[in-house]
């Protein structure tokens, strides 16, 4: 069985750099989430000169939308997005400081070339497993887009958070090509 690896946010290309795809990570520390129409907000903010609702250097973006907190909870279900679905976003975001994101699936050709050029990582974390997830989530606040509901940003603050590195910024990966 290998070592997991203990990283802290936020990431820094050092810890980046020391990541291959297939190694076991556990996170802790702060980490955001957003899904789709986040991220197009957070891509058109960038494009427009705004300041946005936290910094991207050295941060985690977590595509997740969680349920509601039951009773004595921060947080309720807390699984994985499709990563695929913010394919068309992540290569602005990596630009613009971006270090790692967590989701499930795989990622397109664009991201795994911004992965490489601007040495950032992907990693995934067990699909149907939200609830198991949330008990890791020791935190949560809304910070941006609470329109959006269930997909608003979040900061979660996060021990021990167990996810894979799918994608490395070697450009290795654990899938199949």
């Amino acid at each position: 069985m290998s070592e997991i690896k203990k990283l802290t946010s936020p990431l820094t290309q050092a810890d980046v750099r020391s990541l291959k795809a297939g190694d076991q990570v556990s996170l802790t520390g702060v980490i955001y989430t957003a899904r789709d129409i986040a991220h197009k907000r957070l891509c058109k903010a960038i494009d427009s000169g705004c300041e946005l609702p936290f910094e991207l250097e050295g941060a985690i973006i977590y595509f997740c939308g969680p349920t509601p907190a039951r009773p004595g909870r921060v947080i309720g279900a807390a699984g994985p997005t499709t990563s695929s679905r913010m394919d068309a976003f992540s290569p602005k975001l990596i630009a613009n400081g971006l270090k790692a994101m967590l989701g499930k699936g795989y990622r397109g050709a664009e991201v795994r070339e911004a992965l490489k050029k601007y040495g950032a990582v992907h990693f995934s974390t067990i699909g149907g497993a939200g609830a198991l997830l949330s008990r890791y989530i020791t935190s949560a606040e809304v910070i941006a887009y609470e329109d959006l509901g269930a997909e608003a940003v979040r900061k979660l603050k996060v021990v021990d958070f167990p996810a894979v590195v799918a994608y490395d910024a070697q450009g290795r990966s654990v899938y199949s090509s």
